[in-house]
């Protein structure tokens, strides 16, 4: 793995807490450089451990003081620091066979070439008769070779037997008797004078393709043309581009997975929704696993263990939910400091999803903590887990494009926010119900704004990115010089109407 950015850190003072003289001078440093001081805050913007009920927040225990006091001394990544660190922290997994059945909507790796005659044998293309010269025609047993005169009965993609010239299709033949009253083939039906000419109706081998041929080159997304014509060159296994394996962790012991939870518990949300939007950024998805929130539990969940549907190879990436804080029952970083990791990112300057974490284990594998609200947790995978499994899987940093924004954003200094949008009359405008907890905006969303610190203003282009499931946001056209009009004669730039000229805010139309 490729080092990461090193984090950047206040440092601990000398009896090991953090040193606020240190502190003061990097946030002075920070700011004098232009870069934002974020405290440590939770997706709802409560201070990080303030006891937020959906996370199992509350107070620190004497058992995690280190790991405490470290994630209290540092800077969060900003929102594009985060993507990048993802990034370019993994090395793409190395090309490898895959079965038939598991190869469809990977790249290919290799090109598919034909390790025999395609076909590799002469076969009949009808129902009928294989045939040599012209009839009447003295049957002949099927497969034995034929001399002049005779026929032996066929069916479509049969093997041509020796000295057979063509095939006579069933409807064009009548089994009748000579004067010895022997069994004999000859025209009738719908046989046309002439027929069968040499050679009609016969398949000939290496008609497709010949042995060593090219039939499909490397970099294809494969499909199920070409797996089956991959079966027809002779091939079992094809050399694909890797992808990441990922294992879920879900966790909390308040979640209830069927039925309406009572007060005080929660309707799982991640095990019906991770697993696909894990598919659609290109990850394979091999195990879910739910555990309750001790930390026997992480340590256990977090071993490597291999998977069974992956061959018993251990996962690329473990995805957690929930435990990202800082209170009794936020595992996390003990776990990962335990089995000996380290961390890439230990918070992110944005909001929602405040709390993400990843972390690279000496094995090499990657584990990435969402918070535990719905919508954080979607907001952290898309700006840690999508960059993540992309370098993995040989993709490349998800796009980012920009959209007119359909109303005014205010300010949040220090902190980036991600909106799901709608797009109203062209412009975008921000979903209702998009609490951290909440997921309805989420379900009716075009796309996702990532809100500067400095707010955005009304028609102003916004950076945006789409959803795993969403449509493509488009990439702006750079405006070319306009041609110049005849200057009016109003004396204002307002309309009849009396209305300024310029975007109009739609966002109060939303529902």
């Amino acid at each position: 793995m490729t080092a990461a950015p090193e984090h950047r850190s206040a440092g601990p003072g000398p009896s090991g807490t953090p040193d606020s003289s240190g502190d003061a001078s990097l946030n002075s440093d920070a700011a004098a450089a232009g870069e934002a001081v974020v405290p440590d805050v939770a997706p709802d913007g409560e201070p990080a451990g303030a006891g937020d009920p959906a996370s199992g927040a509350g107070p620190a225990t004497d058992s995690e003081p280190a790991v405490e006091a470290a994630h209290a001394k540092h800077l969060d990544h900003t929102w594009e620091e985060a993507r990048r660190a993802a990034f370019d922290c993994a090395t793409p997994i190395p090309a490898a066979p895959v079965p038939l059945r598991d190869a469809v909507g990977r790249t290919l790796a290799v090109d598919i070439t034909a390790r025999q005659d395609l076909p590799h044998y002469a076969s009949s293309a009808m129902d009928g008769w294989a045939v040599n010269g012209s009839g009447p025609w003295i049957l002949a047993e099927a497969g034995q070779r034929l001399a002049p005169h005779q026929a032996s009965v066929i069916v479509t993609g049969g093997l041509i037997p020796p000295g057979a010239k063509a095939v006579l299709r069933k409807e064009s033949g009548v089994i009748s008797t000579d004067d010895d009253g022997l069994p004999v083939l000859t025209l009738g039906g719908t046989a046309r004078p002439g027929e069968p000419r040499n050679g009609q109706h016969i398949r000939k081998a290496a008609e497709e393709a010949t042995a060593g041929d090219v039939l499909v080159r490397a970099g294809a997304v494969l499909n199920p043309a070409h797996v089956a014509l991959a079966a027809l060159a002779g091939h079992d296994e094809l050399a694909v581009l890797g992808k990441p394996v990922v294992k879920l962790l879900l966790t909390g012991s308040e979640v209830v997975e069927r039925g309406l939870p009572d007060p005080g518990r929660v309707r799982d949300t991640f095990g019906p929704q991770l697993p696909a939007v894990v598919e659609m950024l290109g990850g394979l998805c091999r195990e879910q696993l739910r555990i309750g929130d001790s930390y026997e539990e992480w340590l256990a969940g977090l071993e490597d263990t291999g998977i069974p549907e992956a061959q018993n190879l251990p996962a690329d990436v473990v995805i957690t939910t929930g435990g990202t804080g800082v209170s009794g029952t936020d595992h996390f970083r003990r776990a990962v400091a335990e089995l000996g990791g380290r961390l890439i990112i230990d918070g992110v300057a944005m909001r929602p999803g405040h709390p993400a974490v990843l972390a690279e284990l000496p094995d090499g594998r990657f584990v990435l903590g969402l918070p535990g609200n719905p919508l954080a947790a979607m907001m952290a995978l898309s700006t840690v887990g999508a960059p993540l499994l992309a370098a993995l899987g040989h993709g490349k940093l998800p796009p980012v494009r920009e959209v007119p924004c359909g109303t005014m954003l205010d300010p949040e200094p220090g902190r980036t926010r991600l909106m799901p949008f709608r797009l109203l009359y062209g412009m975008a405008s921000p979903a209702q119900h998009a609490g951290p907890g909440m997921m309805r905006g989420l379900a009716s969303a075009d796309g996702v704004l990532v809100v500067p610190p400095h707010g955005v203003q009304l028609g102003e282009m916004v950076p945006a990115f789409a959803l795993p499931w969403g449509p493509a946001i488009p990439e702006t056209k750079a405006a070319g010089p306009k041609a110049k009009s005849p200057a009016r004669k109003s004396p204002s730039r307002t309309t009849k109407q009396g209305a300024q000229s310029g975007p109009v805010d739609w966002s109060a139309l939303l529902d």
